[in-house]
């Protein structure tokens, strides 16, 4: 059974009254779901106490899915607007002073960076651009949606995903020109 198919079938079982049935779709999709918020704030228990927030907030609005997009997109896009609320409240995630020595504070790091620490210094400045920029970003290379399903998933036409993504690559050529 495909991942859509338990999906399907988990939803209806937990909507006709098994709510057990949950614990399928947490268990396919806690994984993805915590490396997302993970994406978002750099704490492995705040990501984990986000995802825990979106699967809560998806089980009280399992009844309203209508099954027009995919189950993952509706669930994904539960994450991110919970992602988003989080972080509004309580503010950027702040860097440890290592790391913002690696964002070339320090002066000098640059040479020394290897290309793990040139990646690293890349996903922070990911989580430093607007959301309107990080998030397509995110979506599309972090999580490998094509331009269709983030679209959907940020309730987004394509044409405007595209050009987020554009613009959210510029911002990160000018945040990390050696690494472009």
């Amino acid at each position: 059974m495909g991942t859509e198919d338990a999906d399907s079938d988990d939803v209806r079982r937990v909507l006709e009254g098994d709510l057990a049935a949950f614990e399928g779709i947490v268990r396919r999709w806690q994984g993805r779901l915590v490396g997302l918020a993970w994406r978002f704030c750099r704490d492995r228990t705040t990501a984990e106490d986000m995802a825990q927030d979106a699967f809560l907030k998806a089980f009280r609005s399992l009844a309203a899915f209508r099954g027009d997009a995919a189950f993952s997109t509706w669930l994904t896009a539960i994450a991110l607007n919970t992602y988003r609320s989080r972080l509004r409240a309580e503010g950027p995630p702040l860097l440890a002073l290592d790391e913002a020595q690696a964002f070339g504070v320090g002066g000098g790091l640059e040479q020394a960076l290897d290309g793990r620490q040139r990646d690293e210094r890349v996903r922070h400045a990911v989580l430093t651009l607007p959301a309107r920029y990080r998030e397509p970003i995110l979506m599309f290379y972090f999580h490998d949606m094509d331009v269709a399903e983030a679209a959907r998933t940020l309730g987004l036409p394509e044409g405007t995903l595209k050009a987020r993504l554009r613009r959210g690559r510029e911002l990160l050529k000018r945040r990390c020109p050696e690494s472009a």
